[in-house]
C-alpha cells in the first residue's frame, strides 16, 4: 500500500497527458485522481495505525542495499493532510485556473508535484529524499511561471535560484555523509552515527544539512524567496505551494534531526531554538506591515514554521508531538486562507487591502469563513491553532525554555493583530464610493473554501483523537527504535 501514494499520482499525471489539449478533461481528471488519492492514504494511514511502521524493499533488496519506502504514523498523517490539500485545491481550480494554463499542464504538474511530495514523505533513504525533492522542485518550477507574466518570471527566478542553491549544499551533505559511513539508508544511519569519527564532522554535515532544509523551509535569515515569489502565480498555485512545499522541509529537517543527528543535539538544539524564535519574530513583524493579502499571508508561512523549528529545537515527545499537531493545523489553516484570499480577488478584482472592504455585509458567508483559519492561526481557543500552540508551550515550559516559549506566545498576539488588519480592511470597512460591483465567485471556489474551513475547525472541535495520534506520533520520533528495527529487521523484527 506505501507504494500507491507514488504511483496514484504519477498514473493520474500520464491521464491527464491524454487530453492535453482539453481542459474540461484535465479538470475531471483531476478532481477524480485527487479523490482516488485520498482513498490511497486513508488506507496507508488506517493501517500505519494499525499495524504499526509499514515498510517496502523495492525489488525485494534488503535494507541497507536496496531502495526502501518507510512510512511511521508522522508520514502517516503527512500523506493524509496533503491529499486534503490536493482535492480542496483541485476543487478550487475548477474555475481558478484559466483554460491557457490548463492547456500549459496545470493538471500533469500538479500529480508530479504530489508525486514528488508523497514520495519525501515515504522515502527510506537520503539519496531518494534528493530525488522526491528534484521531482517536486522540477514541478513547481514550472508551475510557479506557468502563464508567462512578468510579475511571475521574476518571481520564479528567485525562487529556482535559491533552492538550486538548497539542492547542491543538500547533495554536498549527503556525499560527505556517504564518504563517513558508507550507507545513505536512513534507519542504517542511525545505527552507524553514533560510532562515526571525527564527531567535528558530523556537525559541520548536520549544519549543512539544516542549511540546505533551511532554505526549503524558508527559516531566518533564508527566507527573503518566500515572500518574493509566492504572491506572484495564480491564487491555486500559491496555495498548494503554502500547504505543502514548506512542510516537506520541515519534514526532512525532523526526520534527519530525530533520527540521525541525535549526538550533536546538546550542539544544534540551542542554534535551532534561537532560529526558531527569530523565525517567528520576524515572519509575523513582515506579516504586519503589508498590505497585499497574498504577502502577508505568505510573511505568516515563515512566521508558523518558526514554531515547527522550536517544537524540534525542544526535542522531547511532548514537543515533537506538538509539531505533528502544529502541522495539521497550519497546513489546513494557511491553505484556507490563501483560498478565502482567491474568492476575495474573484468577488472585488484585487487582493490590495486598500481596494477591499464591506463584505462582512454583503458576503457575511465569507466573513464567517475567514475568521476560523485566521483566528485558529493565532491560537484563539477552541480552534486547532490553540492545541497546536499548547502543547508547544507546555513542552518549552516544562523543559524550561522560557525564551522561545515567550516568543511564541507574543508572536501569538501579533498574528491577531494583523488578523484583526485584514479584517477591518477586507470585511469590516465600508467600501469606498467608485469601486466597481461585486463580481459573482463559482461554486467551485465556494466549496473548496467552506469545505477547508470545515476540516480546520473540526480539527479544533474534535481535537481529542488528533491528540493521540500527534502523541503516538512524537513518541514514534522521539525512539527512534521501532523505525529501525522495521527498516533493519522487517516489521516487529530485531536489526
Amino acid at each position: 500500500m506505501i507504494v500507491l501514494p507514488i504511483l496514484a499520482p504519477l498514473l493520474f499525471a500520464i491521464v491527464s497527458l491524454v487530453g492535453w489539449s482539453k481542459p474540461a478533461y484535465q479538470r475531471v481528471v483531476g478532481i477524480v485522481g485527487a479523490v482516488a488519492l485520498n482513498g490511497v492514504t486513508l488506507s496507508v494511514f488506517a493501517q500505519v495505525r494499525a499495524g504499526g511502521i509499514q515498510v517496502a524493499q523495492v525489488g525485494n533488496w534488503p535494507a541497507p542495499f536496496g531502495i526502501t519506502l518507510a512510512v511511521d504514523l508522522f508520514g502517516a498523517v503527512m500523506l493524509q493532510v496533503s491529499a486534503l490539500v490536493a482535492l480542496t485545491v483541485a476543487i478550487f481550480s475548477l474555475s481558478g485556473i484559466d483554460d491557457s494554463r490548463v492547456k500549459f499542464g496545470f493538471y500533469p504538474l500538479f500529480f508530479v508535484l504530489l508525486m514528488g511530495v508523497n514520495g519525501a514523505f515515504t522515502t527510506g533513504d537520503l539519496f531518494n529524499l534528493y530525488v522526491w525533492f528534484e521531482v517536486m522542485l522540477m514541478a513547481s518550477f514550472v508551475l510557479i511561471a506557468l502563464g508567462g507574466e512578468r510579475a511571475q518570471i521574476e518571481g520564479a527566478v528567485k525562487y529556482v535560484i535559491l533552492n538550486l542553491l538548497s539542492s547542491t549544499l543538500f547533495l554536498s551533505a549527503i556525499g560527505l555523509l556517504y564518504n563517513l559511513t558508507g550507507t545513505l539508508n536512513m534507519a542504517d544511519l542511525a545505527l552507524r552515527m553514533p560510532e562515526v569519527q571525527p564527531a567535528g564532522e558530523v556537525t559541520l554535515i548536520a549544519v549543512l544539512f539544516l542549511i540546505a532544509f533551511g532554505i526549503k523551509s524558508a527559516i531566518f535569515p533564508l527566507f527573503f524567496w518566500l515572500p518574493a515569489s509566492y504572491h506572484t502565480p495564480p491564487v491555486v498555485i500559491t496555495a498548494l505551494f503554502s500547504g505543502l512545499l514548506t512542510k516537506v522541509g520541515v519534514f526532512a529537517l525532523t526526520r534527519v534531526f530525530t533520527l540521525l543527528f541525535i549526538t550533536d543535539f546538546a550542539i544544534t538544539q540551542p542554534i535551532l531554538l534561537v532560529l526558531a524564535g527569530l523565525t517567528m519574530v520576524v515572519g509575523v513583524l513582515g506579516a504586519a506591515v503589508q498590505t497585499d493579502f497574498r504577502r502577508l499571508l505568505s510573511f505568516h508561512i515563515i512566521s508558523q514554521i518558526g514554531y515547527l523549528l522550536m517544537g524540534l529545537g525542544l526535542g522531547s515527545a511532548g514537543a515533537l508531538a506538538g509539531v505533528v499537531f502544529f502541522m495539521v493545523h497550519v497546513i489546513l489553516a494557511k491553505t484556507a486562507l490563501f483560498l478565502v484570499a482567491g474568492l476575495v480577488e474573484r468577488l472585488q478584482g484585487s487582493f490590495d487591502l486598500k481596494k477591499l472592504g464591506g463584505l462582512a455585509s454583503s458576503r457575511p458567508w465569507l466573513a464567517l469563513i475567514f475568521l476560523i483559519p485566521a483566528l485558529s492561526l493565532a491560537g484563539l481557543p477552541p480552534l486547532s491553532g490553540f492545541f497546536a500552540k499548547l502543547v508547544l508551550v507546555q513542552a518549552g515550559l516544562e523543559l524550561r525554555s522560557f525564551l522561545v516559549t515567550g516568543a511564541a506566545l507574543g508572536v501569538s498576539l501579533l498574528t491577531f493583530y494583523s488578523m484583526t488588519k485584514v479584517w477591518n480592511e477586507v470585511f469590516w470597512k465600508d467600501r469606498k464610493s467608485g469601486m466597481p460591483a461585486l463580481r459573482r465567485a463559482p461554486v467551485s471556489m465556494w466549496v473548496a473554501v467552506i469545505s477547508l474551513a470545515a476540516i480546520s475547525l473540526l480539527a479544533g472541535l474534535a481535537a481529542g483523537p488528533l491528540v493521540d495520534v500527534s502523541l503516538a506520533a512524537g513518541i514514534q520520533l522521539a525512539d527512534p527504535a521501532a523505525y529501525i528495527s522495521a527498516v533493519m529487521g522487517g516489521i516487529g523484527g530485531a536489526p
